[in-house]
């Protein structure tokens, strides 16, 4: 008496499996590389600008080297934003109508050091 198991639809469904890990794994890789060239074209057009057009958006020129200074898959615009954003706090805390009150970026947990230079230079 010889037993037969199927044996070959229960391999062919694990290397479909398989394969579709595979092939998920790769596309998303694929979508991060995307998304980190489209993340330094926006930056390098950033880059381009004069320091007066940067410094209305709250941003130095040493600003846009750190940020190209970052490793190629780091987005270099979370950098930015993140610069942007904290001189604009600053600003505002800085305001003397405003009651003085604890730094907001401490509240809102920015990893990177703050910087202490501002956006536009005195000449």
């Amino acid at each position: 008496m010889t037993v037969h198991f199927p044996v070959l639809p229960i391999a062919g469904s694990t290397l479909l499996r398989g394969f579709a890990s595979v092939l998920a794994l790769v596309t998303h890789w694929l979508k991060r590389l995307a998304q980190a060239q489209r993340n330094r074209r926006d930056a390098r057009v950033l880059a381009a600008l004069d320091r007066h057009m940067l410094a209305d958006i709250g941003l130095t020129r040493a600003d846009v080297r750190d940020a190209f200074s970052e490793p190629f898959w780091e987005d270099p615009t979370a950098l930015l934003r993140e610069r942007a954003i904290e001189r604009r706090m600053n600003r505002v805390l800085a305001a003397p109508a405003l009651a003085p009150r604890e730094p907001a970026a401490a509240e809102s947990g920015f990893s990177r050091p703050a910087t202490d230079r501002p956006a536009r230079l005195a000449f």
